[in-house]
């Protein structure tokens, strides 16, 4: 697709470069993350208007510590260094950093020294700001100014008036600094001068286009799982090529209760897609048997979905393309983002489970997506809430939340589990308000009595989290009676199980998934 106009945000390993990206697009303006020793050539392909240099775990004053291509500073674009981007930016213009004798950490109260039009429209002159650092910036270069202060640094906010350069030492981009998010506005629209364009609708007609051009007369084929990421990419992609697309529903023997049947129902009646349904319960059950190792699990499954299109594919003449959900996080969670010193979390199967060859070239329209525009997208193509709103459910399905050696028995009982805790949050009108609630088998077994009589049976973990876009996630504080009965029911009603815990654990330190 032709970029649209966009704020590069170089990446340095901070574990906040996502929300820097979130952030930028909540305005209507596109962002877009690269490594940080991506190319001038390479940042101007993009229809940069701005440059923002992320923070990173490194220190500047390491030997071999990670730094951008200066030439980009001859690209004659705004550039705002956060963190470690504006003791990088300091560093490389001549200034002088060195290590603190004390880390800064927390909320600290800034004191605004001077107008600038990175502080228009704060009518505060101190407020407090969120530091994450151990180094310090001790001298300026010439050309730069400072314009605020905290109690412990000199330089908490610098600007190079003559060329458009802002670097703050503080992260603007988290909730805890209170005016961040209006900084960011300031920096995108009144100094970047962005449109404000980026929105779903003008999305469309770009992927639109795009897909029309790519695909020409051939035929593409879609891993279609039922989930809100494949079903908005399938009506786009039928929205741009319409019968040129053949769906693929494959029962991979890991789907949550009756999924098979509501997927065929809903897809190929309402929404009058060409559905071709594949059973491959016994096929995916076998190649799982007796694996215990999550990112295993996800890799024969991965590998697994590409060989069935494979062969569903050499029976639709002119099939040329294999189209996924895939989105920004996961892209963002399954790799260290084009090289960056991000750690991998987990892959996902369809981006980290795909062999290195295949007959088939892929189509991932949403790839550039956080979920809340890919819901939102869904809403603009008319798709149902029940569809768009429906809650993520990750692409090897209920293998990575029955922890352990997968078989047919459990998976039945975690489908059991999992359908009394969806039934019961949606009678609580609760089932759309969190991000995600999901049942878990863990692989451990404990006492209980059940009829005066004693039970050796297994535990099921309940996981129900708020987030906005699936990068970080709080645990919800549920109603007390609504967890009871959840969880009477569940050892009531599920054969094989004695005990229900609830998962307590953010994200991070924690992952939304067990596996």
């Amino acid at each position: 697709m032709k970029n649209p106009e966009t704020i590069v945000i170089l990446d340095f390993g901070s574990q906040y470069s996502q929300l820097i990206a979130r952030r930028i697009r909540d305005l209507n303006i596109y962002s877009k993350i690269l490594p940080y020793f991506t190319t001038p050539e390479q940042i101007l392909e993009e229809n940069p208007i701005g440059i923002i240099l992320s923070g990173g775990p490194a220190s500047v004053t390491d030997y071999n510590s990670p730094s951008c291509d200066h030439k980009i500073f001859n690209l004659n674009l705004p550039v705002l260094g956060i963190c470690y981007g504006l003791q990088l930016m300091i560093k490389m213009f001549g200034g002088k950093v060195t290590k603190s004798p004390s880390r800064e950490y927390g909320r600290t109260e800034l004191n605004i020294e001077k107008t600038n039009p990175l502080f228009t429209g704060i009518n505060q002159s101190k407020f407090n700001v969120w530091m994450s650092h151990g180094d310090k910036v001790e001298q300026l270069p010439e050309t730069f100014k400072t314009i605020a202060t905290t109690l412990n640094t000199e330089f908490a906010a610098v600007i190079c008036p003559d060329k458009k350069y802002y670097g703050v030492q503080f992260h603007p981009e988290v909730s805890h600094s209170e005016n961040g998010f209006k900084m960011l506005e300031n920096f995108c629209i009144g100094i970047c001068d962005a449109k404000q364009t980026w929105t779903m609708k003008s999305y469309i007609d770009v992927a639109v286009k795009s897909i029309k051009e790519m695909v020409g007369n051939d035929k593409v084929i879609l891993a279609l799982s039922g989930g809100v990421d494949s079903s908005v990419a399938a009506m786009l992609i039928n929205e741009a090529i319409g019968k040129q697309l053949t769906c693929i529903f494959v029962n991979n023997g890991v789907l949550r209760k009756n999924e098979a049947e509501r997927v065929q129902s809903l897809y190929a009646k309402n929404f009058n897609l060409d559905l071709r349904y594949i059973d491959a319960e016994e096929r995916f059950l076998n190649k799982l048997a007796g694996v215990t190792d999550p990112e295993q699990k996800r890799k024969i499954i991965g590998h697994e979905f590409i060989s069935i299109f494979d062969e569903e594919a050499s029976k639709i003449k002119d099939a040329k393309f294999l189209a996924q959900g895939t989105t920004y996080p996961d892209v963002i969670e399954s790799i260290s983002i084009a090289g960056n010193p991000s750690a991998m979390i987990k892959s996902h199967h369809n981006v980290g489970g795909l062999p290195e060859k295949m007959n088939l070239k892929l189509i991932e329209p949403l790839r550039c997506l956080f979920k809340d525009e890919v819901r939102k997208l869904g809403s603009e193509l008319g798709m149902p809430e029940e569809v768009v709103m429906r809650q993520p459910f990750p692409g090897p399905g209920l293998a990575v939340r029955l922890l352990g050696a997968i078989t047919k028995k459990d998976l039945d009982i975690l489908r059991e589990a999992d359908q009394i805790l969806v039934d019961e949050m949606k009678k609580a009108n609760l089932y759309y308000k969190v991000w995600q609630s999901f049942a878990v088998l863990l692989p451990v077994k404990t006492v209980g009595v059940m009829g005066d009589e004693r039970t050796y049976d297994n535990v099921i973990a309940l996981r129900i989290v708020e987030s906005s876009d699936g990068m970080t996630a709080d645990w919800v504080k549920m109603p007390y009676a609504l967890l009871e009965k959840i969880s009477s029911r569940i050892v009531s009603e599920v054969k094989g199980v004695n005990r229900v815990v609830y998962d307590l654990t953010s994200k991070p330190p924690g992952t939304i998934e067990w596996e």
